[in-house]
């Protein structure tokens, strides 16, 4: 018993004090950081500064930046700015609850798979298999085609397309986690399946989670601009996607409509790559400096 207790205590902690630190020294990453702030910041509290119905027409139509309005109008007269300001909101949430949607699901078929072994493994790694040869960009506009057109929609085809790699990593960490002393302690003092999984591995899985979890949101963002941009979202919400798509027509007469929604689109998913690259150096233990 006694060496049972020398083992859990052996458990290795978080290193999340230490994984900060090393974050904090990244330059890209905290760039990064500070400019999705910011985006996040422009989205919840631009309207309350700049309060402007994205739908409303408030300048000519076609009007350049500065005539009328800030960013310009586009071809319908509707402020460019307004838009973008909205499309934040909006963008940012659906890759935040999208990516909470693909996390939820690929840890859960990751952990059976990677703790049960066995028939659950090949079960589930078969399914998985099925969705990765499918176009996930086609399913999620069969999937949003399939139901009436809203955010919601959105965010459950997105969440139901991008959880393949999610599945793969939880699954590859459980399968190299399990097998530790401070796990085989705990299973030989009698403790439960669910306790192992959700208070022994998992937390020991949450770094390389926390890093698939995290660029997942820059694809979900992207996700959304390429279904706005087809027009498979809701037409009285403002998103980026929408923005580019309604004016692209008239990208020769109207470019800053089409390149200022593109410019925030790429700052976010750039800023989202820089967060997840910094975490991943920092959390990684085969990336950390001896």
């Amino acid at each position: 018993m006694a060496e049972l207790a020398v083992g859990r205590e052996r458990k290795p902690g978080s290193g999340f004090s230490q994984g900060l630190r090393r974050f904090a020294e990244n330059r890209a990453a905290l760039a990064g950081l500070i400019v999705l702030l910011l985006i996040a910041l422009m989205g919840f509290i631009g309207p309350l500064v700049y309060p402007v119905n994205p739908f409303a027409i408030v300048a000519t139509p076609m009007a350049p930046p500065g005539d009328g309005a800030p960013l310009g109008a586009d071809y319908l007269g509707r402020d460019v700015l307004a838009g973008i300001l909205a499309g934040a909101r909006v963008s940012l949430f659906i890759g935040i609850s999208a990516t909470f949607c693909t996390a939820i699901i690929g840890t859960v078929t990751g952990s059976i798979a990677g703790y049960y072994g066995g028939k659950a493994d090949t079960i589930l790694m078969r399914i998985t298999e099925f969705f990765q040869v499918l176009p996930p960009l086609l399913l999620s506009m069969v999937l949003v085609t399939l139901f009436s057109p809203s955010v919601l929609t959105v965010i459950l085809s997105i969440g139901l397309v991008n959880w393949i790699g999610t599945a793969r990593i939880v699954r590859a960490e459980f399968l190299r986690i399990k097998g530790e002393g401070y796990v085989l302690a705990e299973r030989a003092m009698g403790a439960k399946n669910g306790r192992i999984i959700f208070r022994v591995i998992l937390p020991s899985a949450l770094p390389s989670l926390i890093v698939v979890t995290t660029l997942q949101i820059g694809i979900a963002i992207l996700f959304a601009a390429a279904l706005s941009f087809l027009g498979l979202t809701d037409p009285n919400v403002m998103t980026w996607g929408l923005m580019i798509g309604q004016s692209r027509p008239f990208i020769w007469q109207t470019w800053w409509a089409v390149t200022f929604p593109g410019i925030a689109i790429f700052m976010t998913v750039l800023s989202v790559s820089l967060i997840g690259d910094g975490l991943n150096e920092a959390l990684n233990p085969r990336l950390r400096p001896r």
